[in-house]
């Protein structure tokens, strides 16, 4: 039988997937790399141990499942978004340590140019906000502050791209510098429009073009294993996303009117909104996902900063729970919140609000109300601040459209607290939608993997939804005017910690 290698490269280690022609998941293989923070601010990683670590987990995942080399049939790769690595081209050596997605050292640059009107020029171009989030200000800093990058990046000497180009350039031996469109999206440096990179926006951050990898679709061959690296075999790697998008794909969200929602320690909110993109009003970004086929599509994305880190609050920083999974019977132990909200703003409220100076608060606390008010208010805000984003989302789609009718029509979720079920359920209550949970909650991974196996005939898009599975679909209950008197009461408390 044959199998695809999926090899999931996050922020905090690699994990290695070998699922077979059934979509089922056969080994993995998990290993940590070193976190780096040289100053207040800065975050990076060593692009070598990145190496390191990829290759050694996808070699054991291998050995878990007693598979061959010569029995994958492609390889799947998604990665953490933004991360920029710049390398020279003949030694395949960083320049640098790799500046991670998180790092905020060009804030101060971000600032210039958005005092200098950049601003409306990147979101007509890239549908994304002037932020150091993106790559395109890291790759200016690393030309500009390691001696004699500039320099070596005019003579055409060396490389730059995000997580996924190290990889290909290094599986393929150094022979492949390549990227797909959903990475390219997130640099800044990209035209989701014409799908090429803008000369205006490489002049505006100084980036020679020779310096950038070459852009494919999501589903398609972008390289072969150098052997050695696998036995003999050489190794088609197929299929390529970032980890959103990846995860987009895998709950198999290709066609408008769908949702995927990762509840993380933030939440990632992803739409697909079809060929044509859709600009926001509300704060959020328009990004490039994959369609059926792994084909470029338009994708709006909104990012909530807190969800499953207030319920680590909760156990490390209250000390109300001793176990996350301890949330869901607690918060089924009282009927209703009681008039009380946690507006988990610790760090300020993301989308659509993007509110930074906003702070947490618990409001509505009156003299009967016990922890199990509270711990339930973490949950529900978990679900306010989802419906959020989405009806920001749909409010976007209708303008843009002319669609009235433009409206959600489920919600497929992943990440740990989407095994929840209490909070699974308030979210359809909420949203008024059923809400989708799959039988795999890797789907980032996953969705890499059907990328590949697309690519190699292994799989088609009429049969990835079986491959999908579903373990439990929640069906909204209750009236509307009870769920929008709840949500109204949420409104209400998040105006009561915002800045402006």
């Amino acid at each position: 039988m044959p199998h695809v290698l999926t090899l999931d490269q996050g922020t905090t280690g690699s994990t290695a997937l070998v699922i077979d022609a059934r979509g089922a998941v056969v080994a993995r293989a998990y290993s940590e790399f070193t976190q780096h923070f040289p100053k207040p601010g800065w975050v990076e990683h060593d692009a070598e141990e990145i190496w390191d670590v990829s290759l050694k987990v996808m070699r054991a995942a291998l050995r878990k499942a007693k598979v061959k080399p010569a029995d994958v049939a492609a390889i799947g790769i998604t990665n953490q978004r933004e991360t920029t690595v710049v390398w020279d081209r003949k030694t395949g050596r960083p320049i640098h340590n790799a500046i991670v997605w998180q790092d905020r050292r060009t804030a101060p640059r971000c600032d210039e140019l958005r005092e200098q009107g950049a601003a409306e020029l990147v979101r007509d171009r890239t549908g994304l906000v002037v932020d150091s989030y993106f790559s395109g200000t890291k790759v200016e800093w690393l030309l500009g502050e390691v001696r004699g990058a500039r320099k070596r990046a005019e003579a055409g000497r060396l490389a730059f791209g995000t997580i996924d180009s190290w990889l290909v350039w290094k599986l393929s031996g150094g022979t492949a510098h390549a990227t797909d469109f959903t990475n390219a999206s997130r640099t800044l440096l990209f035209d989701i429009h014409r799908r090429r990179w803008d000369p205006d926006l490489l002049a505006l951050l100084n980036v020679p073009e020779s310096l950038l990898p070459e852009v494919k679709t999501s589903s398609g061959e972008f390289c072969r294993t150098a052997p050695g690296l696998f036995g003999k075999a050489e190794i088609p790697v197929a299929g390529i996303a970032g980890d959103q998008q990846a995860a987009l794909f895998g709950q198999l969200c290709v066609r408008p009117g769908m949702v995927k929602n990762t509840y993380g320690t933030g939440c990632f909110v992803l739409m697909p909104v079809g060929d044509q993109p859709v600009a926001s009003s509300s704060g959020l970004v328009t990004t490039l996902g994959c369609g059926p086929s792994g084909e470029p599509l338009y994708v709006l994305e909104g990012s909530i900063f807190v969800a499953g880190a207030a319920i680590q609050w909760l156990r490390d920083g209250l000390g109300l729970i001793e176990r996350a999974s301890d949330t869901e019977k607690i918060a089924q132990s009282v009927k209703g919140n009681d008039g009380v909200y946690l507006v988990p703003a610790f760090v300020g409220l993301g989308a659509p609000y993007w509110d930074a100076e906003a702070r947490g608060a618990i409001v509505g606390l009156t003299r009967g109300n016990t922890k199990a008010h509270v711990v339930r208010a973490a949950l529900e805000a978990i679900a306010y601040q989802s419906r959020d984003v989405i009806e920001a989302m749909i409010d976007d789609v209708r303008a843009t459209t002319g669609d009235p009718d433009a409206a959600l029509d489920e919600l497929r979720v992943d990440g740990g607290a989407a095994a929840n079920d209490f909070l699974m359920q308030f979210q359809a209550d909420q949203l008024g939608v059923p809400v989708n949970r799959p039988k795999v909650v890797e789907t980032t991974a996953l969705g890499a993997a059907y990328l590949a196996g697309l690519e190699v005939g292994l799989w088609t898009p009429a049969n990835l939804e079986k491959k999908r599975g579903r373990d439990r679909v929640f069906r909204p209950r209750g009236k509307p005017v009870e769920r929008d008197r709840l949500y109204a009461g949420w409104r209400s408390a998040v105006r009561q910690v915002r800045h402006r």
